[in-house]
């Protein structure tokens, strides 16, 4: 069984997986918004047809194109807070869509399909989140229903030469597809995360009371790092979080609320991708006290219908007394708001903490992970406070290193 978990490739891993939503480099801000929006996918890759080959030092050319980068509502979110933008949204909207993208090419990587499952984990090891992977050319009539779609947005369709399609792998993927042969990696997996080393202790925090645009530097280095912020009270105990992947079922009025709201509101703002009125009133209230017009303006949204109020936001904090069974911190319980778009339809996550002891085993921390759809897990004492946090990449090191016992 360890010889065929070895000889796997990532075409295996890419069985099934849907084409890449493709924006090309010369698009704007407001063209990724759009794209954004009228797509299930939680983020959109950039690629660049007709480069300068200085683009290209350290990636391989594949048929003229390149995946230079990707985006997710996040990064526009982020982008319109930042003090040149907050005055003119409107403005931050039609800059070039590069203004969102890292500057670290290695992030997203371009491999052959006969790259090896080791490979793939040492690529991720080194930095890389998403493996961009061609796929069969599909001249289909799915194909020509996503250009059309396209045009309709009026946005420039990203065409690759010799119509071939790509998709990508993430970090998630490979944890899943190594969780489907956990039992290779037996006595490694039912280790504690504590035992084997990997807990981050370098984490982000911001306190409840604070404002929550002193936490924007954290959200985007969160955001580079596939982690979270911590939001906790005076005592240093865990009260909830401001999550990327949470933040990203949100759409570019959640720019307002970080610029106006404490970091205890963002989380209930965020919250199931819909705010509840009173937080909604709020917002508005102080973009006039501050005298936003532009943002005002620009994120002026109808909230009135929708909203459904769940549970009180004074709802307990609870816990498992099982290692291992998922736990979760709960903070605020609150409702959606409907959308027209089929942005709405994404099945979202609450603003919730997923959170473990020291003494949880690997395998449940990776079950909690995945069943969250989250590359990290916080990691707690017995009185809340936080200790640090486990992430998708400290355990891909833990199964590379089993791996390589096996190749001896």
């Amino acid at each position: 069984m360890a010889s065929r978990l070895l000889a796997h490739e990532v075409a295996d891993l890419c069985l099934g997986k849907p084409p890449l939503k493709s924006l090309s480099i010369s698009a704007t801000v407001r063209h990724a918004l759009t794209v954004l929006k009228s797509t299930e996918d939680t983020h959109v890759s950039i690629w660049s047809c007709h480069h300068n080959n200085h683009l290209l030092d350290q990636q391989p050319l594949i048929n003229n194109c390149l995946c230079i980068g990707k985006i997710c509502m996040v990064d526009i979110i982020c982008y319109l807070c930042k003090q040149d933008n907050i005055e003119s949204p409107s403005s931050a909207l039609d800059s070039p869509v590069s203004v969102l993208l890292s500057r670290d090419l290695a992030v997203v990587r371009h491999v052959d399909p006969s790259t090896s499952l080791v490979e793939a984990i040492d690529l991720i090891i080194k930095g890389a989140q998403n493996l961009v992977v061609p796929i069969s050319s599909r001249t289909t009539i799915n194909s020509k229903r996503r250009q059309i779609q396209q045009q309709q947005l009026s946005i420039a369709p990203t065409t690759h030469t010799g119509g071939i399609e790509f998709c990508w792998l993430t970090q998630e993927d490979i944890v899943r597809f190594l969780l489907s042969s956990i039992a290779l990696f037996s006595p490694t997996a039912a280790y504690s995360v504590e035992s084997l080393g990997i807990i981050n202790t370098d984490i982000l925090t911001v306190n409840y009371h604070s404002p929550a645009l002193t936490a924007l530097g954290d959200i985007i280095t969160s955001l580079a790092d596939q982690t979270s912020v911590a939001v906790i009270d005076d005592d240093g105990n865990l009260i909830g979080e401001i999550s990327p992947f949470t933040l990203a079922y949100n759409d570019e009025t959640a720019a307002a609320a970080i610029t106006t709201l404490s970091a205890g509101d963002l989380m209930a703002y965020i919250d199931c991708g819909g705010p509840p009125e009173d937080i909604v009133r709020l917002v508005e209230a102080r973009l006039k006290e501050r005298n936003l017009k532009g943002m005002l303006d620009e994120f002026s949204v109808d909230y009135s219908s929708g909203i459904d109020p769940l549970v009180s936001c004074n709802s307990p904090t609870s816990f498992s007394s099982d290692d291992d069974e998922p736990l979760s911190l709960t903070t605020v319980k609150l409702g959606r708001f409907s959308r027209s778009s089929s942005y709405s339809a994404r099945m979202t996550r609450r603003a919730e903490a997923i959170v473990c002891y020291p003494g949880s085993s690997l395998v449940a921390v990776m079950i909690q992970a995945i069943a969250h759809r989250v590359s990290y897990v916080w990691v707690i004492e017995e009185d809340c406070s936080v200790i640090g946090i486990v992430r998708f990449s400290g355990m891909l090191q833990v199964f590379r290193a089993h791996l390589e016992s096996l190749m001896k």
